[in-house]
């Protein structure tokens, strides 16, 4: 009785009402959602079923999956249950001042210098590719994640249970993890310390070379060539040590070495182009990221054979722009089109998932897909932009991304469609920990009268 009573007060302190904050507590060893409409992703929709999880691992999942005993019930009557939606690009879990970190110039890479309140002090000029420009390779995202990162608690508001997320000063800005956002450290966020490395056509944090878009896949060729050529100087030194000059440790190129695969960006086809040349001359597992124009680029990404994260933020008119100032005829044809590049990707066969990247609001995420549906998006596909393609594109399929036996038992909950306007996530599970989402955030109207509540709080991404 003493340990079952335990165990209630454990599992209660996971569901707290909305008007409190999240207490991170074990989930009880095992668990299961009862008699609720399962969306597998991977093997269709149970429309009665049950989802058993046990010790944060999907256990058994169907219509016909018994209820262990001593196992806590949630009842699922009238409710969804989702794969943990995955965003597949973004800095969820890095506090910003943390992912601001400057680009160091310097033969391996100076450290970092932090600037008044720790925001980034000018790195010294960078007079050509051996000062390693903006380059910061060996940062990994496993070790800047935080759990006081604010914008962890909004994400799983909106059904979020994963991010892939990356830092991103400077050209070679340092390695992605996968986070799953939960945990009680951060080092139990982690489910993969190895996502890939980020890379950046928009210098930032130093200035010199390289200043163009030329110049910087020129830069990024010649460190792929000296991360060769210096791979090759180690293995020669490891074979040879008495005869054979032992190579100057660089860790700029061990990071590059480390790569599982390369983040390559390309908003427009003739990026496109221009990134699959590089990829080819990297010869590294790449992934494209941006493809706000993927409408125009689907027939080329599925010949190439490439994945996608796609970004949804879809472009829009400046809020303070001048009404009177004339826009191009292109720049009205890449808003008009851009939020049916989902659709025209899925219909080319192009896998792709989502990137949270420059949206304030995740619940915005759902909004800009949804979008896309009424475009001709199909739902299942925005789904699994969602959920399996993600895990699948960065190699965590087998615990990520759908609800079958073995994965992590990370879920959402809702109370009707993901798409529908109406529908509310009520609980998620990270981990197999229960989680609640935090209240909506009132609106303020005119005279600082409040509103309708929010659907979403504005956290800065």
């Amino acid at each position: 009785m003493r340990q079952i009573i335990g165990r209630l007060v454990v599992w209660a302190g996971c569901g707290l009402a909305l008007g409190q904050a999240p207490v991170r507590a074990e989930a009880p060893g095992l668990l299961a959602i009862q008699d609720a409409r399962i969306v597998t992703v991977s093997g269709g929709v149970i429309e009665k079923g049950t989802v058993v999880v046990r010790d944060g691992i999907i256990a058994e999942v169907g219509a016909a999956a018994a209820v262990p005993k001593g196992a806590w019930v949630v009842d699922g009557k009238g409710l969804t249950v989702y794969p943990g939606l995955i965003d597949g690009l973004s800095t969820w879990g890095i506090p910003q001042a943390a992912a601001a970190a400057p680009a160091a110039a310097g033969r391996g890479g100076g450290a970092p210098v932090g600037g008044p309140g720790g925001s980034p002090a000018a790195a010294p000029r960078s007079w050509g590719p051996q000062d390693r420009p903006g380059t910061t390779s060996w940062v990994k995202a496993a070790d800047l994640v935080k759990l006081e990162d604010r914008r962890i608690e909004t994400a799983r508001g909106a059904g979020f249970t994963t991010a892939v997320t990356f830092p991103k000063q400077g050209l070679v800005a340092g390695h992605g993890a996968v986070v799953n956002l939960g945990g009680e450290t951060s080092g139990r966020m982690i489910v993969d310390p190895g996502a890939g490395l980020y890379l950046s056509m928009t210098p930032s944090g130093y200035t010199g070379y390289p200043s163009s878009p030329m110049g910087i896949l020129a830069y990024f060729r010649q460190l792929w060539i000296d991360a060769g050529y210096y791979r090759l100087a180690k293995a020669m030194y490891a074979q040879n040590p008495a005869n054979v000059k032992r190579p100057d440790y660089d860790r700029a190129l061990e990071g590059v070495l480390e790569a599982k695969r390369v983040l390559l960006p390309a908003a427009s086809p003739v990026a496109l182009e221009r990134i699959l040349k590089l990829a080819s001359d990297l010869k590294a597992p790449f992934v494209v990221y941006g493809v706000v124009q993927g409408y125009a680029m689907a027939d080329r990404l599925k010949q190439a054979g490439t994945p996608v994260v796609l970004n949804v933020k879809w472009p829009t008119r400046e809020r303070d722009a001048d009404p009177e100032r004339e826009e191009s005829l292109r720049t009205l044809e890449i808003r008009d089109k851009a939020p049916a590049s989902p659709a025209a990707l899925a219909a080319a066969g192009v896998k792709f998932a989502v990137s949270s990247d420059g949206i304030d609001a995740p619940k915005d995420v759902i909004r800009a897909l949804k979008k896309s549906i009424d475009l001709g998006l199909k739902k299942e596909d925005a789904l699994k932009a969602l959920t399996l393609n993600a895990a699948e594109i960065y190699g965590l399929a087998g615990k990520l991304g759908s609800i079958d036996k073995g994965k992590i038992a990370n879920l959402v909950v809702t109370d009707g469609d993901l798409f529908d306007d109406k529908t509310k996530v009520k609980m998620v599970f990270v981990d197999g920990v229960k989680f609640l989402p935090p209240p909506e955030a009132p609106q303020t109207g005119p005279g600082g009268v409040s509103g309708r509540p929010s659907m979403a709080a504005g956290e800065e991404n």
